[in-house]
């Protein structure tokens, strides 16, 4: 009798992500929005403006680098909505991408870039739908909110309310 191992299907960022390339996000093909919770209430929500997004795929037989992604947001840090000043931006810009869920979910570990300083963060995407040109993603990113402003300064809005962490909700379609 002969035994045969038979080779298992392990998924790879490139298989669940479209073609290598650099995609980009249409304005008006993404939804951002930003809540501050107090345990379980949301206390504060706003919409958030996404300025620019990008995916970048490398090829697997030129690059054996991961997959990047990069989110803009123009109006997070404002204090203020009212306020004429432009808001610097704030980028959120992935180290590393991982599956999860059998190819179903990305998650991003890397770097919330607020006011010039680096805070770790972690978004979690679900992929709604893939083609071989385009990639629509829904995911959250969750930010303990004292730590957060303890070391940047930030606060979701003008009014003080009581928060103790954040969600950013992001919603893109690369093409």
């Amino acid at each position: 009798m002969t035994t045969v191992t038979l080779p298992t299907a392990t998924a790879t960022a490139t298989a669940v992500l479209p073609l290598p390339g650099r995609y980009a996000v249409a304005p008006d093909r993404s939804l951002v929005e930003l809540t501050a919770w107090y345990g379980p209430l949301p206390t504060h929500r706003r919409r958030v403006t996404l300025t620019g997004a990008s995916l970048t795929v490398p090829d697997p037989l030129d690059e054996p680098e991961s997959p990047a992604l990069r989110f803009e947001f123009g109006n997070l840090d404002r204090l203020d909505p009212a306020e004429g000043t432009p808001a610097p931006s704030t980028v959120l810009a992935s180290d590393t991408v991982e599956l999860l869920d059998g190819g179903r979910k990305l998650q991003l570990s890397g770097d919330l870039v607020l006011r010039g300083v680096r805070f770790p963060a972690l978004l979690r995407l679900r992929i709604v739908e893939r083609a071989d040109d385009r990639l629509l993603v829904v995911g959250t990113a969750r930010l303990p909110y004292r730590l957060l402003r303890r070391a940047t300064g930030f606060r979701p809005g003008r009014l003080p309310r009581p928060a103790t962490r954040l969600r950013l909700l992001v919603a893109a379609e690369f093409a």
